[in-house]
């Protein structure tokens, strides 16, 4: 389990932290004060309160030892750019996420020793954009992606007298039926490559075909199922 501490109040902070898989990540948030951790541990996470500028309180929290990543989420950039100073000199191996509000200042993030940087400004362009030029691959994403942290990958292998022998992959519309995307396709016919469905031909599905599908494990378990009993 990766261990994973948390810099800053913010809305971001905390919609980071509750999209982590709570089987997958141990996440300790980090506050400047008792006020803003009693703030976060209502909402049911581990909180410490300590002074981000002392390389000793950085230790304590296992910085240097037993936490893998760090998000910087500081909302001033200069106190982003101090963390990533002080936990790159304590742990040369450690990944550090950090967000940036000048854009100017991501550059100096890098330098500092960031793995990655997050600019929201950019994040919600982009999104803008998507909402506008691509409405329907977008509402899929947001129904089966975002906000989800049970996504899982599967192979289904179509049997012999399924339903869905002798149909088309555009015929599957995993996204309305199942809340799942479907990644690509092995067309036995054509050997053992995965054809991926977003930019290649149609496949025409036969027995021994599989199905490479990504969404919730219990949307997955659901279509195999109706898969093998049709």
């Amino acid at each position: 389990m990766k261990r994973i501490a948390v810099f800053g109040y913010s809305v971001m902070s905390l919609e980071a932290m509750s999209r982590l898989d709570p089987e997958q990540y141990s996440v300790v948030f980090v506050g400047k004060d008792d006020a803003e951790a009693a703030l976060v541990a209502e909402k049911g996470f581990t909180t410490k309160v300590i002074d981000f500028r002392n390389d000793d309180a950085l230790r304590s929290i296992g910085i240097g030892t037993d936490i893998d990543t760090i998000f910087c989420f500081y909302p001033r950039d200069f106190d982003n750019v101090f963390l990533t100073i002080s936990a790159r000199a304590i742990d040369k191996a450690i990944a550090i996420v950090a967000i940036v509000d000048d854009p100017e200042s991501a550059e100096k993030l890098l330098a500092a020793g960031a793995n990655k940087i997050i600019d929201p400004y950019e994040i919600c362009g982009r999104k803008t954009h998507e909402m506008l030029t691509k409405p329907d691959i977008t509402n899929i994403l947001d129904n089966t992606v975002f906000g989800r942290h049970d996504l899982k990958m599967a192979q289904i292998e179509i049997p012999k007298g399924s339903c869905l022998e002798n149909t088309k992959t555009s015929d599957l519309k995993l996204n309305q039926n199942h809340n799942l995307i479907l990644i690509g396709v092995v067309d036995r016919e054509l050997g053992d490559q995965l054809y991926f469905a977003i930019g290649e031909k149609e496949h025409c599905l036969d027995a021994g075909d599989v199905l490479v599908v990504m969404g919730p494990a219990r949307e997955i378990k659901a279509f195999k199922k109706e898969v093998e009993q049709c």
